[in-house]
């Protein structure tokens, strides 16, 4: 219950008389209140370096759950994302199929975050018809894809309208397990369009390898379910953290979700919309991860065996050959392809890397300067 605190003023000193509401067990089972606070500054300008500034008003909002006051705020920005496409079956005739997911409005004029996986047959079958409802349910538009990245599991599709509610990125590098975090999206599509799930950060910088690729995210037990892809991860501020990507299915499992990090997602996304392809460096070879106990069963070191050396890459003009074990990237201990990626896929086009291969047991450093290859970014123009 509440403690209210009343001061009257007599001719003499002060005396503040104390109210007291109290009802132990009610406070502690009853409805536990979250009031928000907004506090107006005012500098009365006097010139004493900002020490004359005063409160001027407090607003002070109870509300059963600050939940209410997140969706409200981030709903309008999440949509509905549905693929139509035509394909021939095994007896030659036609069939119609529907690929359903959820997606998140970038900015007022029709850009729109999803994942990758989302539109992937969109982006190959340029026949496939993309469509975005609003949260409104009521209003849908058909939907051109700008582009994806399937390396990120990110794709950006702008719809024709004007005057949308862009949603408002938080920064997933403070966020701090235990936080409160909500998932809104549409779970096994419209018909649940705008659901919102409620948990916590339960781990970051998880890392979760998928179709060969390996990502980075933020854990979470807020519900996540198919057509939650490509939605958000909002915070306690209402703010996207994380875009939804991926959930761990079992009969075992519950409760265990993953979402891109918005640090992560926010350059991708941009760089997508402007040139509409990512392009990331590459040194141009395969590799096979070599653990201890394969290392010595073929007496050779732990890391990465070269398998292939591309022609007229710049891991072939550097002198890397097949056999070499590449041991190091950058000073860092590399044992499998995914860490070798992580290393290299910091750097930019046209930056020089030292690898530390061991050639016929002896080590040695090799220079590589990274070249770009279309052929690693997905390059769409409509």
């Amino acid at each position: 219950m509440d403690e209210k605190v009343f001061i009257k003023e007599k001719k003499g000193a002060p005396v503040i008389v104390v109210a007291l509401v109290t009802a132990i067990v009610g406070s502690l089972l009853g409805s536990l209140f979250t009031y928000f606070v907004i506090e107006n500054k005012v500098d009365l300008g006097s010139g004493d370096g900002g020490k004359n500034v005063v409160n001027t008003k407090y607003e002070i909002e109870k509300t059963d759950s600050p939940v209410v006051a997140i969706a409200q705020k981030a709903g309008p920005s999440i949509v509905g994302v549905k693929i139509t496409s035509v394909s021939q079956n095994f007896f030659g005739s036609l069939q119609e199929s529907d690929e359903e997911g959820s997606g998140i409005i970038y900015s007022e004029d029709g850009y729109i975050i999803t994942n990758y996986h989302v539109i992937q047959t969109a982006i190959k079958n340029s026949t496939a018809k993309v469509q975005v409802t609003l949260a409104n349910g009521e209003e849908t538009y058909d939907a051109t894809v700008v582009g994806g990245d399937e390396t990120t599991d990110l794709a950006v599709i702008k719809i024709d309208k004007t005057g949308l509610t862009a949603a408002e990125f938080g920064s997933s590098k403070d966020l701090k397990v235990g936080e409160l975090a909500v998932a809104i999206g549409n779970p096994l599509g419209q018909e649940l369009a705008g659901s919102v799930t409620v948990g916590y950060v339960s781990a970051l910088n998880r890392k979760l390898t998928t179709d060969g690729r390996t990502y980075k995210l933020v854990q979470t037990d807020a519900a996540i379910n198919p057509g939650n892809s490509g939605g958000a991860l909002v915070n306690s501020q209402g703010q996207v953290i994380g875009i939804n990507t991926v959930k761990i299915g079992a009969t075992e499992v519950e409760g265990i979700g993953f979402a891109i990090p918005s640090d992560d997602a926010l350059p991708i996304i941009k760089e997508l919309i402007e040139n509409k392809k990512i392009v990331r460096p590459y040194i141009g070879l395969s590799g096979i991860n070599v653990d201890k106990n394969t290392a010595k069963i073929n007496n050779i070191v732990e890391g990465i065996y070269v398998a292939q050396v591309m022609a007229n890459t710049p891991a072939a003009q550097a002198g890397i050959q097949k056999g070499d074990v590449i041991v190091s990237i950058e000073g860092k201990t590399v044992k499998t392809m995914e860490e070798l990626n992580e290393v290299k896929n910091s750097k930019k086009v046209g930056d020089e890397i030292t690898l530390k291969v061991n050639r016929a047991g002896k080590e040695v450093e090799v220079k590589v300067t990274l070249a770009a290859d279309d052929n690693i970014s997905t390059n769409l123009t409509n």
